[in-house]
Formats: structure tokens, sequence, C-alpha cells
């Protein structure tokens, strides 16, 4: 079978092929692409002349392990690899089918010589859980839906057409998703159908069968405003307000409870307000995105592009990829659309437009924010398309040159 190579990840990862010390947790939305990405793990050891038997791949979900739910059942599928000399690479997907699992992966881990990677369900290994039952010795490698850049280089490698006009490519990817398999799909309504079909998985695998929802209808209420309102700025009173508008009445707490179950299966991604004088988040104005912006179109007809949102998903989610911490923007009383921190404790700022060109007005209200930072971190005007211009120091460029680039901010 081809596999298509996530590269970005791969990069991330191979420092720690060889580590028998730490366990690789491999975390994402469903069919992100997770166990491609391991399968590659594997393609790769391979080609470095790792030998067969000294790999253990456990597909859990999957014919011939589906029957393995135990813990002493795991255990069963691995001990034969302890007759064999040198370091082993152990692959479990979709750990959370075996409960208990984290006693047979310390063990194997205490035990040394085994190399150990898994993947599974978001809502367990994000719940905090994990870090305790793992004691500490993990490392997270959180996978998105396909950026840009990558849906365009997974079309060529499927032999599909890519429009040669940037921003109607762009535009594709914004009303397809970034979703591996949905490019499997010529028809958009099939597209769309599979978007819809990702989102009922995770309601039924990630969080029925692991919290009690006491009122199902009102958390889908709950999960269909915040996705049909992605992008915008708010508070738990404001979406309290607008459910009770709606009919929807539930108590400040259980809207918490159910915003933090979307995040913990990777639904939503809360971005919270950083306000530059006070150096300061601000917990009470927040803006959530997407996981992938098909989640968005599969709960609507409407294909329609509000831009604003949107390339502020997309930047979000590539600014992540990259490592960065991400914060809504403001100085004084002026706003822009982030501020984002690299690990390395270096700043940018960033502000997003379809475009510039339309009027004067639309030109200084974008550009306004940025002039009145008076730091020296990088200032990036992204648009979707436009000519490029440059205006005091602040850096203009077009989102997919940039990511198709892999710019760094």
């Amino acid at each position: 079978m081809r596999l298509f190579k996530r590269e970005d990840y791969l990069e991330k990862i191979r420092g720690f092929y060889h580590d028998d010390g730490v366990i690789k947790v491999l975390t994402g939305v469903h069919r992100c692409g997770k166990s491609c990405l391991m399968q590659c793990i594997v393609k790769e050891l391979k080609a470095a002349g790792v030998d067969d038997d000294h790999i253990i791949y456990l597909a859990l979900a999957r014919y011939g392990f589906r029957s393995v739910k135990t813990p002493d059942q795991l255990e069963a599928q691995i001990e034969s690899a302890l007759k064999t000399d040198g370091m082993k690479y152990l692959f479990i997907d979709e750990v959370q089918n075996v409960e208990g699992f984290e006693e047979v992966v310390n063990e194997f881990r205490a035990e040394g010589g085994f190399s150990i990677f898994i993947t599974g369900s978001n809502s367990y290994l994000l719940s905090g859980e994990l870090a305790t039952k793992l004691t500490g010795r993990y490392v997270e490698f959180e996978v998105q839906t396909l950026s840009f850049k990558k849906y365009r280089e997974m079309k060529r490698f499927l032999g599909q057409e890519v429009d040669p006009n940037p921003s109607a490519e762009l535009d594709h990817y914004i009303l397809e998703g970034g979703f591996p398999k949905a490019l499997d799909y010529p028809k958009m309504a099939d597209k769309r159908a599979y978007a819809g079909s990702v989102i009922k998985e995770i309601f039924e695998k990630d969080i029925l069968r692991r919290v009690k929802l006491k009122n199902v209808s009102v958390f889908n209420r709950v999960r269909d405003y915040v996705i049909n309102n992605f992008g915008a700025t708010t508070s738990l009173a404001n979406i309290l307000s607008d459910l009770e508008k709606q009919g929807v009445n539930i108590k400040r707490e259980t809207l918490n409870r159910y915003l933090q179950i979307l995040k913990d299966a990777k639904i939503i991604s809360k971005c919270t307000r950083f306000d530059m004088k006070s150096r300061k988040s601000l917990q009470d104005e927040q803006k959530y995105y997407l996981a992938d912006l098909s989640f968005y179109f599969a709960l609507n007809t409407d294909n329609r592009i509000n831009y604003g949102p949107v390339l502020e998903n997309i930047v979000y989610n590539y600014a992540r990829s990259l490592g960065y911490e991400v914060g809504v923007g403001r100085i004084g009383k002026l706003e822009y659309d982030f501020v984002i921190r690299s690990p390395e404790m270096e700043y940018a700022y960033i502000q997003m437009a379809m475009t510039i060109m339309s009027d004067r007005s639309t030109e200084e209200r974008e550009y306004q924010p940025l002039e009145q930072i008076r730091d020296n971190w990088p200032k990036y005007l992204l648009t979707r398309s436009a000519p490029i211009q440059q205006r005091n120091g602040i850096i203009h460029v077009n989102i997919p040159e940039f990511i198709r680039e892999k710019r760094a901010f």
C-alpha cells in the first residue's frame, strides 16, 4: 500500500524513534491520519534496516486484534518479542480499546529495549489521566488534518488536479476540508457526508463511551452552536445568553463541562485573549476554532465563505502546527487577530483580511492596530489574495503562498 508521507510530523518524531525511555503518544482528531503516520514510521524503520521480527504492530480496531480487550490479552500479544535481542519497536493503534492498557505499556517501557508508540481516543489521551497513569514518561505529538500545503501535495500524490491559481485552490481547500480520506470522494456531497460521519464517530466513540451526558440533545445544541460560531469573540456568559434565546437553559458549570468535552475530543480549540500591556491572558474572553473547517460545512448547506473567521481558523491551526502558542491580541482599545509566541519565547503579531484593496478605509483598519504596537517583534498582515505592499515595516504576505512555502513567523 502506498503511504502519503507527512514529513512535517515525521521530522518531529524521528529523534525519538530509538528512545526506549519515553512513550510516543500520537494525538489528534479522529481520521486525521495518525494510523497512517505510524505506518510511515514502521516503513522508515524497515528501510533503515530494522528486521520484521523487531517490530510489533497492533491495530486494535482491526480484524485479528478486536478480541484483545484485557491487559493480559494485550501482554500476550507482545511478550513473545522479549526473546528477541536488541531494540524492539512496539506500535499500538487505538490503544484505548484495552481497559487498563497503561499497566502493560508501563511494564514494557520499564523492561527496557522497547521503543513504544501509541495512538487512541483523544478524549481519553488528553483528559489528564494519561499523564498520571504513564507516570509522566511520554511525549505527545499532536497531529492535525491536512494543512493547505499538504492538501495540495496529497492531491498530486493521488493524481488529482491542482488549481494553478493559489487563491482558487485555497477556496477548494476551505470547502472540502483537510481530512485525508475526503480526497477519495469526487463529489462535494460525499465529502460533506464523510465529515458528518466523523463528527458522529467522535460522539459515539470518544464521548458517549467515556462521559455521562444527562441530556444528549442539549449537548448537541451546544456543539452545533460553537461550530457555527467559530472565530467569534465570546464568553461563557454570552454563550449562555444566546442559548437561552434559542430555548436552551443550562447551568454555567454544565456549559463549561460540555466545552471541555469538545476540546478533549479535538473538535474545537480555545484561543484566549492576550493583553500586551499586562502580558496576561484574559480568560473571560475567547474564540473557538475548529479542528477542520469541514465540520462547519457539514452542518450547513450554505457554501458561501465568510473569509474573516475562515482565514483565522486556517492561520490559527497552521501556527499551532509550528509549535506556537496563539492568543487573540489587544493593544489598548485596539484589537488585532493574533499574538503568537514561539517555543523560544519570541513574539509576532498577525492581522488578517480577505483583501486590503477594496478601499482606503479597509487598508487603514487592518494596518492601524499593528502600527500602534511599539516593540520590535515582527508584525504581519496576511491576506487571501492582494498585491503585496510595504508599510511601516509590516510584513504583507498572501496566505496561500505563506503556508505553501511553510514559512515561519
